[in-house]
């Protein structure tokens, strides 16, 4: 078969990156120079000989017959809802951010409020290229010799190689949204809803805002609206959750509702604040602006200085989302309300397709859980050390038979670790696609920050 021209380009950049990966000294650590991130385990910047990847950023081919997509690991998911939506198509499971890429979130896992029937982005995935440490290219598939791989590389963290083309398959949508927030007073109704949600509703979300004062978004795809609501400007779509009992979106404005004010944690940011959203450009009320504030400030301490100028006690970041079976969602959101007491927080439910599980987040198949979601910081009381909430959490987790993402920071110990994300499997794979080890392992890179 003839070749596109994007995927000849991509060919091309394939072959280009390669030939540096093969200039670098033997046995030097490998790196990629990416110009965003939604990691929140900060590390230095890349050094200079990084791996420059921007060049497998772009959508090569949209198929609205079959329903797939084949894109470069570094591309969006904004570009990629750009590329699919003109043909009534989107991504299976659409993470709530723009600049989350295809490569990231299959490799680190993503979730969305479509998850609770279609899994985890990576279980879209039909072919996978992927570039070794050692600087071969396999093709790993479901039913290929590098199957091994294909299943072992979402939770691997780009310590396995790197995707650098993805076939993926995508699913219909329609022109609009129908929202329906419905309250629950307690976290044991809200969890019994979540278990009876009625077959006809495409989306599953939920915001916690209190003990007793809990709301599931249920959203259903329609052709026709009676009107339609903006939450890229002036309105905040977290607000209208508890302010209306139904609501109308773009299904694009849907995709991106939480991307605005990142999910409320622009609120921290002060971009809420009235005078100041009059004045902060619209173009600028996006996450990954945000993230970028959040990164420049913890690399430069700024806000521990103003805490300790005002004599404010040292403050923890509990910045993290975790699964747990939906049976024992009322438990932790009890322990998490004594515990922590961050408030809002986001409930998303999921349910994994493939039968037989990903082995590096060996969630059981066809079992629903729900993800928890929350981002803020915890002042530390005296006598406790940094991590002190985050390692509540992780036990806690652990107890309930749950699992917890690993994009941000980790304290496990090192036999619990590999227990909990199945090192006998990552230790085969490691030995099969990186045995020289240019590249950290899941522990190193996940806890160590390697």
């Amino acid at each position: 078969m003839s070749r596109s021209p994007a995927r000849i380009a991509h060919d091309q950049a394939l072959s280009a990156l390669r030939a540096k990966l093969a200039a670098l000294p033997d046995g030097s650590p490998v790196r990629l120079a990416k110009p965003t991130s939604n990691l929140f385990r900060f590390r230095e910047p890349p050094p200079a000989g990084a791996l420059d990847v921007s060049a497998f950023a772009g959508v090569l081919h949209v198929d609205p017959v079959a329903r797939t997509a084949e894109v470069g690991g570094m591309t969006t998911y904004e570009d990629l809802v750009d590329a699919t939506l003109p043909h009534g198509l989107m991504p299976t499971v659409v993470p709530q951010l723009k600049t989350i890429t295809l490569g990231g979130a299959v490799a680190g896992l993503g979730i969305e409020s479509t998850s609770f029937r279609a899994g985890m982005p990576h279980e879209a995935v039909l072919e996978l290229e992927i570039l070794t440490p050692a600087g071969e290219v396999v093709v790993a598939r479901p039913d290929n010799e590098h199957r091994d791989l294909y299943f072992g590389f979402p939770n691997s963290y780009g310590t396995l190689g790197y995707a650098l083309r993805l076939l993926i398959e995508l699913a219909p949508v329609r022109p609009y949204v129908a929202l329906r927030h419905v309250g629950y007073g307690s976290a044991a109704a809200c969890a019994a809803a979540i278990q009876d949600v009625d077959a006809s509703v495409d989306f599953v979300d939920g915001t916690v805002f209190a003990r007793d004062e809990q709301y599931l978004t249920l959203g259903t795809f329609t052709d026709e609206a009676p009107w339609v609501s903006d939450y890229t400007g002036g309105r905040i779509y977290y607000h209208s959750v508890r302010d209306r009992a139904e609501d109308y979106l773009t299904v694009r404005d849907y995709l991106w509702r939480w991307d605005t004010d990142w999910f409320w944690c622009s609120k921290a940011l002060g971009a809420q604040h009235p005078l100041v959203r009059r004045l902060w450009p619209r173009r600028y009320l996006r996450s990954d602006v945000y993230r970028r504030i959040v990164a420049l400030d913890r690399r430069y301490g700024l806000s521990a200085r103003v805490d300790r100028l005002l004599g404010n006690p040292e403050r923890e970041p509990v910045i993290q989302d975790i699964e747990v079976p939906v049976e024992r969602l009322a438990e932790f959101l009890e322990f998490f309300d004594t515990e922590i007491g961050i408030r809002p927080v986001w409930l998303c439910p999921v349910r994994l397709r493939e039968p037989t599980g990903w082995p590096l987040y060996p969630m059981p198949p066809h079992r629903l859980f729900v993800n928890v979601g929350f981002w803020a910081t915890v002042p530390l009381r005296p006598g406790q050390r940094p991590g002190h909430h985050n390692r509540l959490i992780e036990a806690k987790v652990t107890e309930l038979g749950g699992h917890k993402s690993l994009y941000s920071d980790s304290y496990f110990d090192e036999d619990e670790f590999w227990r909990l994300y199945d090192g006998e499997t990552y230790r085969k794979l490691k030995g099969t696609y990186d045995l020289d080890g240019r590249l950290p392992d899941l522990y190193a890179k996940c806890v160590g920050n390697r």
